[in-house]
C-alpha cells in the first residue's frame, strides 16, 4: 500500500489509492502515534495529490508538531496554486478542536485569503460552517458570530456567496433550544442591517419564518 511512485488514473490504481487511505484513516483512529507516523510517511513520499492531501487529512486531525510542519510544508510546496490552496484552507478549517474557530480567524489575516475571492471565501468559511459541525455549533455561539460577520462583510461584494453561506443555518429549527436561541439572535440581527442583498434578505427571513 506504499504511497510512492508514479500516479496513474486507471480504476485499478485509484480503487489502490481510495482502499489505502480508508486504511490509513482506521489506523489512525485506532492508534494515533501509529497513524501520525504512517501520514507522515505517506505525505513525505506520495506520488500524488490525492495521496498527499489525504495524509494532510489524517494528520490535521492528529495534531501536534508534525500536523503544523505537513501544513507549513505544503503551502511553501504549493503557494500559488490556487486550487489546492483551497483544499489547505479547507482541512484547517474542518479540524474539530475547540481553538478552531480562533484558527478560522487567523487564516481569514492570511495573504493568501481575500472576502473578494468567492472560492477561497467558501473553502474556509464554507468549509467550517458545514464541514465542522462540531466547532461551528459550539455552545458558546462563537461559530456563529465568525459566520454572520463574515456574511454582512461579503454581502455588498457578493450577494450570492454572502446567501449561500447563511443556509448553513437553515435547519436551525431542528437544534436544542439554546443554540436555537443562537441562530435566532443572529439571524435577526441580519435581517436588522439596512441595504442587505435581496439574496441574503431572503434566506435570512425565509430561515426566521
Amino acid at each position: 500500500f506504499s504511497a510512492a511512485g508514479a500516479f496513474t488514473p486507471d480504476a485499478a490504481s485509484a480503487g489502490r489509492r481510495a482502499l489505502r487511505n480508508v486504511a490509513l484513516d482506521l489506523l489512525a483512529a485506532g492508534d494515533a502515534e501509529k497513524g501520525r507516523s504512517l501520514a507522515t510517511a505517506q505525505f513525505e513520499t506520495a506520488g500524488n495529490m490525492t495521496d498527499k492531501l489525504a495524509a494532510l487529512a489524517t494528520l490535521a486531525l492528529l495534531g501536534g508538531h508534525a500536523r503544523e510542519e505537513a501544513f507549513a510544508r505544503f503551502y511553501a510546496q504549493y503557494a500559488g496554486d490556487a486550487l489546492v490552496i483551497d483544499k489547505w484552507f479547507s482541512l484547517q478549517a474542518m479540524i474539530p478542536e475547540e481553538a478552531t474557530t480562533q484558527r478560522v480567524l487567523g487564516l481569514m489575516t492570511h495573504r493568501e485569503f481575500s472576502m473578494s475571492n468567492p472560492n477561497r471565501v467558501r473553502a474556509l468559511i464554507g468549509a467550517f460552517a458545514n464541514g465542522n459541525l462540531t466547532r461551528f455549533h459550539a455552545l458558546d455561539g462563537s461559530g456563529y458570530d465568525l459566520l454572520t460577520a463574515v456574511v454582512l462583510e461579503v454581502d455588498p461584494k457578493n450577494p450570492q456567496v454572502s446567501a449561500r453561506l447563511l443556509s448553513a443555518l437553515r435547519s436551525w429549527r431542528t437544534m436544542e433550544s439554546r443554540r436555537r436561541g443562537l441562530i435566532e439572535a443572529r439571524l435577526k440581527h441580519i435581517v436588522a442591517q439596512e441595504n442587505l442583498s435581496a439574496d441574503l434578505r431572503d434566506i435570512a427571513t425565509r430561515a426566521l419564518g
